[in-house]
């Protein structure tokens, strides 16, 4: 499904973690691919509350815990800077799609990094 939201598609998710070398390229596609699958099921559910926002947010947050092993693996940590980046991109896409109002804390209330 492509992304219809003109401010979304023409976004760079994860921007800070590609012009940083300490982060893998290939590990950080995979973060983005994450957001992307995000904005689609924000799209193709077509959300009117922030209580489903935070649901679809938050199983992005679960995917992400679990990239960080991965992370992990390749002697990589989902440090500071990275958590800043990825939470800045979650506030981003709710912003994005109308929910201004959304708590950037809930938004990601179930990361482990």
């Amino acid at each position: 499904m492509a992304i219809t939201n003109q401010q979304v598609a023409g976004h760079a998710f994860l921007r800070g973690l590609y012009s940083d070398a300490y982060f893998p390229d290939h590990l950080v596609d995979k973060g983005k691919a994450i957001m992307i699958r995000l904005c689609e099921r924000i799209e193709a559910e077509r959300l009117t509350d922030v209580a489903s926002l935070y649901a679809l947010t938050q199983a992005a947050t679960e995917e992400f815990n679990l990239l960080e092993a991965e992370f992990e693996a390749a002697g990589i940590e989902i440090e500071t800077v990275a958590r800043e980046v990825i939470a800045e991109d979650f506030w981003f896409v709710a912003s994005a799609y109308g929910f201004q109002d959304a708590d950037a804390e809930t938004l990601i209330a179930t990361r482990d990094w």
